[in-house]
């Protein structure tokens, strides 16, 4: 992450000044230096200036909500966004997963639910080499898929892929080893870290955003196969 030191740095955006401090003081309970926002524009400017490793995001503020917010930042920023919310709909993840968020908390929440999303932030960011699962350093083909792991640039026909930091480390622990059918648990270990705290239907509603940047039909996939039973698997590319 970006803005990853020996301190890790979060960023709160809530317009309610009681919310900000109970996160904040939780966060900084878990060793983090914490700023805080109260609207949209004033979130962009300070990620923009302190670099965070984490954002904790409210979606509902009242200039531009949580969803823009979250746009906005990842065209500058890989920090990891764990979006609040009020609602709890399907539709509210996807759109927020698909502006890059990375992980979803509904309110209320409880304090070992929103401590556990960050101590996996922190494995997140202290991950090494070493811990982390290798991968050629060559790129990987799959028809007319692409995917460069250094360089993490991802061609589709020709055409450079725009995918989120999970979206690409998804495709990236899938093309790395096509022949093995990963279950969801995997996919979260090896994506999210260890030791994850969270619903492994995470991995359905990303795997269904690349799917779509893919243009593959989930009923008959050519790169992200549904293994029934198990999870999910590479395929042969078209």
């Amino acid at each position: 992450m970006p803005g990853t030191t020996a301190t890790p740095r979060a960023l709160v955006v809530d317009d309610a000044a009681e919310n900000r401090m109970l996160v904040s003081a939780l966060l900084i309970q878990q060793g983090f230096e914490v700023d805080q926002a109260a609207d949209g524009e004033a979130a962009v400017q300070a990620a923009e200036q302190t670099h965070p490793d984490l954002i904790v995001l409210d979606i509902g503020l009242p200039d531009i909500d949580g969803v823009e917010v979250c746009r906005r930042v990842r065209s500058f920023s890989d920090a990891h966004v764990l979006m609040l919310t009020a609602q709890d709909t399907e539709l509210d993840k996807v759109v927020g997963f698909e502006a890059g968020a990375d992980d979803y908390v509904t309110k209320p929440f409880s304090v070992a639910e929103l401590v556990g999303r960050v101590k996996a932030v922190l494995r997140r960011a202290t991950r090494t080499p070493a811990t982390a699962p290798a991968a050629p350093a060559t790129s990987r083909t799959f028809g007319s898929l692409t995917l460069d792991p250094l360089a993490r640039e991802v061609t589709l026909d020709g055409q450079p892929l725009d995918l989120t930091r999970i979206e690409f480390d998804l495709l990236d622990t899938l093309t790395a080893e096509p022949r093995v059918a990963f279950s969801r648990a995997q996919l979260l270990e090896r994506v999210w870290g260890p030791n994850w705290f969270g619903d492994d239907h995470l991995v359905d509603v990303h795997v269904s955003n690349l799917r779509r940047k893919l243009a593959d039909d989930p009923r008959s996939p050519d790169f992200v196969c549904t293994v029934r039973g198990v999870g999910y698997r590479m395929g042969a590319g078209r």
